[in-house]
């Protein structure tokens, strides 16, 4: 799975002319699911991004996470960050999950979240979607299960 993460002051996904989600401070969250992810992947990619300490403290230091500023999840899905852009000049999407997959895992992910505290505001598999954000900072991070989950985990 993968996810683009990015640091919020606000921001909100509408479908046809209605806002359907909106979020004041916390994170966007742009999930793309490949076919060869799980709901172990799903877990761990929502405990992963939703734990990261990427808020400013009173020092301007990036130490604080959700729980201590308040913070609000919005996730929108978006296969196309399995766009693979190697050959020609227009992606192919071949590398991102069937449908029934990608729906099955987002609204996975999306129960996980609220499991752990951030019931998240979110878009709607498949849809037309317009997402505007404002970012803070920017912070903006690219997170990967097949990179991250090689990786021995570190507090």
């Amino acid at each position: 799975m993968r996810a683009v993460l990015t640091r919020v002051t606000s921001a909100s996904v509408t479908i046809d002319g209605q806002i359907v989600g909106q979020i004041g401070k916390g994170f966007l969250i742009l999930l793309g699911v490949g076919p060869e992810d799980t709901e172990e992947k799903c877990r761990y990619l929502a405990e992963k991004a939703l734990s990261l300490r990427v808020f400013e403290d009173e020092n301007g230091k990036m130490n604080l996470g959700l729980e201590q500023v308040g913070g609000q999840v919005l996730v929108v899905s978006q296969f196309t960050l399995y766009g693979n852009c190697r050959k020609g000049r227009r992606p192919s999407f071949t590398d991102a999950a069937g449908p029934e997959l990608g729906n099955r895992l987002y609204e996975r992910f999306l129960e996980i979240c609220a499991e752990l505290g951030y019931p998240p505001q979110h878009g709607r598999f498949g849809a037309d979607m317009k997402v505007a954000s404002v970012n803070d900072g920017p912070v903006t991070l690219i997170l990967d299960t097949d990179q991250l989950m090689d990786t021995p985990r570190r507090s």
